[in-house]
């Protein structure tokens, strides 16, 4: 057989591969815990309140390599792995190149000069390589949780602005956003409010909408506020829950589907 009798013909569903990133307490890990059958690998100490499936803390790489080599190769049920969270696992993976270079501090690898933050991407490439390996031989989602932060962007066609970014080092935050299908921030949505500041001024406030210190919701498409993105035509914005995810993808599905169906039968 040629290299054409190889090629592949229409679309090819596969389990999504998200990155969901945002604020402490907001509901992250919550989230994931929604999800169908999750099985979370922890390298944060922050589960205690949630009721969920879990390997034992990670306290090294290796040990997440070990967690995620296990689902791979031993039978079992579960349908979802949530690595929770991501910068923690950076911290874990920059003790890893610090070992292998036997320095203390990541900027000190390999003489310094940031080459220890190009090494990391190493150990990140091999999670994301066993990630897929789950989805692809196992049928399994990813769900990887990140904290966020805010970051200057340098924006070559207008001036520098902040934005939210997942809590990570600009290289680590590259490579796994572009590996996403999906790459969601979790925030609280919020109106603004003219108020009376005294001697005949104003001021804007933020208050929120809904309750509980406003609504939780999830971006999808990226903006000046924030990096997010999509491969499934999803609402630029969608409650943070699982359900909602999931019926938001299922019916841009069935969306694409009927415009693409041929109208003479």
């Amino acid at each position: 057989m040629g290299l054409l009798g190889t090629i592949h013909k229409g679309k090819r569903p596969m389990p999504p591969r998200l990155v969901l990133y945002g604020t402490e307490g907001i509901g992250k890990s919550t989230f994931g815990a929604g999800a169908q059958g999750p099985i979370f690998v922890p390298t944060e100490d922050g589960l205690g309140e949630i009721d969920c499936h879990h390997f034992p803390l990670a306290e090294s790489f290796e040990e997440v390599i070990e967690d995620l080599a296990s689902l791979h190769k031993e039978p079992h049920d579960y349908q979802t792995v949530v690595l929770d969270s991501l910068d923690w696992l950076e911290r874990l993976i920059w003790d890893q190149v610090c070992a292998e270079y036997g320095v203390k501090s990541i900027e000190k690898a390999d003489g310094g000069y940031a080459k220890g933050y190009i090494h990391a991407l190493t150990p990140w490439r091999e999670v994301l390589t066993r990630l897929d390996a789950l989805r692809n031989d196992r049928g399994m989602v990813i769900i990887l949780i990140a904290h966020a932060k805010v970051e200057k962007f340098e924006d070559p066609e207008s001036a520098a602005y902040d934005r939210y970014s997942p809590r990570l080092h600009k290289h680590a935050t590259a490579l796994v956003t572009e590996w996403a299908d999906a790459v969601l921030f979790a925030t609280r949505k919020f109106r603004t409010e003219t108020e009376d500041a005294g001697f005949n001024r104003t001021r804007t406030i933020a208050a929120p909408l809904g309750k509980d210190g406003g609504e939780r919701i999830i971006r999808t498409i990226g903006s000046p506020a924030c990096i997010a993105k999509n491969r499934y035509s999803l609402p630029g914005e969608l409650p943070l829950s699982w359900d909602a995810l999931v019926a938001a993808m299922s019916a841009a599905t069935s969306t694409t589907t009927s415009e693409g169906a041929n109208p003479n039968g």
